[in-house]
């Protein structure tokens, strides 16, 4: 994320990044970022608060930062997934506008999905922060019921794409590419594809009728890979992977 604001035009000043560790930030210190290790010190010195850690850091943290939070001052934002707006404004102490929000990792390079909902944000407050996380891609509002699912099909599914990108390389080698090549054909033919959806605002299916002569290698192709279970084994592992955030 702070890759990301970075490139965008965000200044480096006014960004403080926090970690235990602080030479693992040197990357952003030598861009002009305020790193330290102390996440108080840090939140008197900002005006909107992302708490970027595991589920399980997110409440010693926030009562960690809990006197230095100001009402009427921060905007409180959590990535982390299963900790509710509720438990937030409980573990924070404060009345504050409050935040979650789930990117991906496409936001170090400006290109995330990131889904948000608030409790207790102005129509100002939303509008900033969906213009803050609009700088590292693309920003959607949507029920707080549906945050869960959005890990999954948002921040889960840059791995399931990376994984399907994976295997058509895989399949590129073994039809007389090699990898550097087949990697190349393969990025530029899913970033394509992508476009096409989001450019015509079409149903995958539509363009790939386009693709699909009859008795054409297309259909072969596609026909092969459903005998397969390709289509199931993709839904199986969504609604598994929810399945397993529900459990904890």
């Amino acid at each position: 994320i702070a890759h990301g604001l970075l490139d965008d035009g965000f200044a480096a000043e006014n960004l403080i990044a926090t970690r235990r560790n602080t030479d693992l930030l040197k990357d952003l210190a030598v861009k002009g970022v305020v790193v330290t290790s102390s996440n108080s010190d840090a939140v008197k010195e900002a005006d909107v608060v992302v708490l970027a850690v595991k589920p399980y850091n997110v409440e010693p943290i926030l009562k960690e930062i809990s006197t230095s939070l100001e009402s009427g001052k921060h905007i409180l934002v959590c990535l982390a997934t299963g900790i509710t707006l509720a438990d937030l404004a409980t573990w924070s102490g404060k009345e504050l506008p409050i935040f979650r929000a789930m990117p991906n990792t496409a936001a170090d390079v400006n290109e995330s999905m990131t889904l948000i909902c608030d409790k207790g944000a102005s129509v100002n407050e939303r509008e900033a922060m969906k213009q803050l996380f609009d700088k590292i891609g693309t920003t959607l509002y949507i029920d707080e019921s549906l945050m869960e699912a959005a890990t999954i099909l948002g921040a889960c599914g840059i791995a399931y794409v990376l994984r399907f990108m994976r295997a058509m390389i895989q399949g590129g080698i073994e039809v007389g590419f090699d990898a550097k090549t087949a990697t190349a054909i393969v990025s530029q033919t899913m970033k394509g594809a992508s476009e096409l959806i989001i450019q015509n605002g079409s149903h995958p299916e539509s363009e790939i009728d386009k693709v699909t002569t009859p008795k054409g290698c297309t259909i072969t192709g596609l026909n092969e890979m459903e005998h397969a279970g390709f289509s199931s084994a993709l839904i199986k592992g969504i609604v598994a992977s929810y399945k397993k955030i529900e459990k904890q």
